[in-house]
């Protein structure tokens, strides 16, 4: 996807999750929990 004005990077969820449902992403110092729910849906959580 790209917009005429900036490039929006994408990431597939089966590239950042590999085999694990849960990952943390460290932003501005701060931890969160990124994880699949067992109906498939992402939740993002500090």
């Amino acid at each position: 996807m790209k917009n005429s004005e900036t490039a929006v990077k994408i990431l597939r969820s089966e590239d950042i999750f590999e085999k694990e449902r849960l990952v943390i992403i460290v932003h501005g110092g701060a931890q969160y929990r990124l994880q699949i729910t067992k109906a498939g849906k992402l939740i993002l959580t500090k």
